[in-house]
């Protein structure tokens, strides 16, 4: 951690002309330097970050689009040119409207920039001003500070909010070694709170999160390009300046239900920023298709497969239905506006295996997506449980803002996916955990019509539906539909009711048979997800 923090203060020494790098302490003598200056007073200043506010004290609320609001104590009698200045932009409507322009995961989130690119800005007197330092305030996580281009005399509009790490005591020794002076106090915070103590001496802090820190942390979560800039804008709806009224303080990433990504997430979700979508490429002519038919259902369904990106996945699905493993199986988990899920020798969830015997790893492909139509396999936990059992998407079509709302939550979706989403629907939160590998091409309104069949309280259809069987088979050229729009109307399906005069008695008879063979143990149950 010191090494990642030390390598990040070496490679902005030659960029400190615009703070668009916070870190612009240069090198660990210059610190050293600067850490000495401030060493009597900070061995004897109590933190005052974590120090509530008053009822009636001034204080900043920030609303961020798509991401929700964000208050901040304010610390006048440590920071006072630096709370006069952030107040006054904030009553004038500077902030309104601005981006964070520079994003760094495990560091910061930094805005304030009318020109969008961390090379502008002037505070309310015009120009720059010195906001100094104050040892009773430090880049704990939640902090609130003025990015600076070398020293706090070059304070102006822009700020960052600390995310920072959480340090251990080799790390803090290993800072300390190089000129970092701590009290027991600041040790306790970064080792536990966490924060950015290398920034400690160099920049003016003069706020800290009371409520909405876990807002800041899911920003750090967005997928950037060039200059640490996010590569979907986050914007800055309103800084308004309010009172404290009492409302409950959360000082800590640890008050909130937050779970931060985990590099596998978050490199598949930089990966998703850049390709594609792939899944309604058609068929050639001559390439290998699947081909479903269902008991009672007139149309069959049939699946485009996807070796180029899912190999191992399709392999395993074409060597299956050859051998007739899928004939005769049902379709055990229906889900409305969700998925239908098969291909269970046991009918309940909790068996099945691939054609190698046990479990493989299918992996996931960006340019594979949870698209209306598309074909994955079921899993209990990751890509390496898949066997037998897959589900059919059929999902719903998303609004802007439902878009938006799982943009904030840290899915990031590129254009291509945006559309596909917001007209042939799907379901994108499933997206990078688990193994998509084909696409119904033709037949998409037999599976809609499959999910409105009755279920009971496992999601069991009451009434089987039934895998007559499973075949594989070369594309000859018959029509693609790959939307549900080029359908008209529902699959024709025998399983219907026949007659509205069924007898009271068959009925009774059917449910009691229908209720024992249903019976599961859901924990057991390999799943897509929780809907």
């Amino acid at each position: 951690m010191y090494k990642k923090a030390l390598a990040f203060i070496m490679s902005i020494a030659a960029a400190a002309a615009c703070f668009t790098s916070c870190g612009s302490t240069g090198s660990s003598s210059e610190s050293s330097s600067s850490s000495s200056a401030v060493t009597s007073e900070t061995e004897s200043a109590e933190v005052a970050n974590f120090t509530a506010p008053k009822e009636g004290d001034t204080i900043i609320i920030m609303n961020i689009k798509d991401y929700g609001e964000v208050r901040f104590r304010l610390f006048s009698e440590y920071a006072e040119k630096g709370c006069e200045n952030f107040i006054e932009l904030a009553k004038k409507g500077y902030y309104d409207g601005l981006t964070f322009h520079r994003v760094i995961k495990d560091f910061m989130i930094q805005g304030g920039d009318p020109n969008g690119n961390g090379t502008g800005g002037e505070s309310v007197w015009g120009g720059k001003f010195d906001g100094g330092t104050d040892p009773h305030l430090i880049h704990a996580a939640g902090a609130l500070a003025y990015a600076n281009s070398g020293s706090t005399a070059t304070d102006g509009s822009q700020f960052y909010v600390v995310t920072g790490e959480v340090y251990s005591e080799a790390d803090l020794n290993a800072l300390a070694s190089n000129g970092y002076n701590f009290t027991d106090e600041q040790k306790k915070i970064y080792s536990t709170a966490g924060g950015a103590p290398w920034l400690d001496g160099s920049y003016t802090v003069f706020g800290q999160v009371i409520d909405g820190l876990d807002v800041i942390f899911r920003i750090q979560e967005t997928a950037t390009g060039a200059n640490d800039m996010p590569e979907k804008d986050v914007i800055i709806e309103s800084v308004k300046v309010g009172e404290y009224k009492g409302e409950e303080i959360r000082w800590y990433i640890s008050d909130y239900d937050y779970e931060p990504a985990t590099e596998a997430e978050t490199e598949a979700t930089t990966q998703m920023q850049n390709v594609d979508a792939e899944n309604f490429t058609a068929p050639k002519e001559g390439e290998t298709i699947v081909t479903m038919k269902l008991e009672g259902y007139d149309q069959p369904v049939k699946f485009k497969l996807f070796p180029e990106y899912a190999d191992k996945g399709v392999e395993n699905f074409i060597e299956l239905a050859k051998s007739g493993y899928y004939n005769g199986l049902t379709f055990h988990r229906v889900i409305e506006d969700f998925m239908i899920q098969g291909g269970d020798p046991e009918g309940n969830g909790m068996g099945g295996e691939s054609t190698w015997g046990g479990s493989f790893d299918g992996g996931t492909d960006p340019h594979l997506i949870h698209a209306a139509g598309a074909l994955a396999y079921a899993n209990s936990g990751s890509t390496a449980t898949n066997g037998s059992q897959f589900y059919i998407v059929t999902g719903e079509v998303y609004t802007e803002e439902e878009i938006d709302e799982l943009q904030s939550y840290g899915y990031g979706l590129n254009d291509s996916q945006i559309e596909i989403y917001s007209t042939a629907g799907g379901v994108p939160w499933l997206d990078g955990g688990y193994t998509v590998f084909g696409q119904v091409f033709d037949g998409l309104d037999v599976v809609f019509d499959v999910q409105k069949v009755d279920t009971d309280d496992n999601d069991k259809p009451t009434k089987d539906v039934i895998i007559e069987s499973m075949t594989v088979e070369e594309y000859g050229g018959e029509p693609v539909r790959f939307f549900i729009s080029d359908y008209d109307g529902a699959a024709s399906s025998e399983t219907e009711e026949s007659s509205e005069d069924e007898t009271e008695e068959e009925t009774t008879s059917e449910e009691e048979t229908t209720t024992t063979e249903s019976s599961t143990d859901p924990e057991q149950e390999t799943t897509t997800a929780e809907e």
